[in-house]
């Protein structure tokens, strides 16, 4: 497990009412999300440097010795009259509350907003290769951790998906690897733990699919759940600044570059190239999305859930 990635730090967030909570497993729009946010918040904002620093992810840590309650202090002087929103890739337990000890560390509250985001699985891996290649070596070096990014490197997404994904994260204990690996760790424990709130009215479910087909009606529905009334002079800024263009323009908003002593992210490496369908040119193959299927079989039970993740459309009551 790579040491930054802090999933229990957000149990310790003081949220407040009308907070909005974006849920999104790894490489499937979140950043994306953040950003519209951003942009519905402020009616359109090109002069922001570090979209991490405008949305907390409540699961990362800046430093090898930086305490929690450094973060949690500065979230909690953000100011009281302006929407807040914060990132995460977890899911709540059974219940809706913390489960740590199933990996579930999202909260459910009725006071708090949510908009849970999800991609097809086969897409949302194979774009996980690179993605963790493009973290800076320097972050690996600053958490005395520099052969853990030699572990991740891997010459054809076949061998990230043996030795990485199936496996779990280098160096994490066998004994508590789920079946399944990364792609329980990431997608199927995330629909499992969400699936049952999908229907709440605090509650919006997008897929990223849905958001690549129709980028301006998900940015309205997204507005529309979250209360925001953006006026007609403000709606071309705010899907210009969400666009996939603009975004890749400016990526250098988007890769934490403001919050560690470099920016967390190489150029290119958060915004990379949007697609959907497109996992075959980063080394998808027909014989790795058997596993996939197999594996989502295995771990995810409810059917219309494991419909859902993969191809998206109307949600079931």
């Amino acid at each position: 497990m790579v040491n930054w990635f802090q999933p229990p730090l957000q149990t310790k967030v003081e949220y407040r009412k009308g907070d909005t909570i974006i849920a999104v497993p790894g490489k499937s729009g979140t950043t994306w999300t953040m950003n519209i946010f951003h942009q519905l918040k402020t009616g359109g904002d090109p002069d922001f440097k570090d979209i991490y620093a405008e949305v907390p992810w409540s699961e990362f840590k800046e430093g090898p010795d930086q305490p929690d309650e450094e973060l949690l202090e500065r979230w909690k002087k953000m100011p009281a009259d302006v929407p807040r929103a914060f990132k995460t890739h977890s899911q709540p337990g059974p219940e809706g509350t913390p489960l740590p000890e199933m990996g579930c560390f999202a909260n459910y509250r009725e006071d708090l907003k949510y908009i849970v985001v999800m991609r097809n699985p086969e897409e949302a891996i194979v774009s996980f290769k690179p993605f963790i290649e493009s973290h800076n070596p320097k972050a690996f070096e600053y958490w005395g951790e520099p052969e853990m990014r030699e572990k991740f490197l891997k010459p054809t997404f076949q061998a990230f998906f043996d030795e990485c994904v199936l496996p779990g994260f280098p160096n994490m204990p066998p004994e508590i690897v789920p079946p399944g690996g990364l792609l329980t760790m990431l997608f199927f424990g995330f629909v499992n733990g969400w699936w049952p709130l999908r229907n709440k009215p605090n509650v919006l479910f997008l897929h990223f699919s849905e958001m690549k087909a129709d980028h301006e009606g998900s940015v309205r529905k997204i507005a529309e759940h979250l209360g925001f009334e953006p006026t007609e002079e403000q709606w071309p800024k705010i899907l210009e600044y969400t666009s996939f263009a603009w975004m890749k323009e400016n990526q250098a908003k988007f890769e934490v570059g403001t919050l560690m002593p470099f920016p967390f992210i190489l150029p290119g490496g958060m915004v990379r190239k949007g697609a959907h369908g497109k996992a075959a040119e980063d080394g998808m193959s027909p014989e790795i999305q058997a596993v996939i299927k197999d594996w989502a079989e295995k771990m995810v039970p409810d059917e219309a859930a494991r419909k859902w993740l993969f191809e998206g459309g109307a949600l079931p009551p």
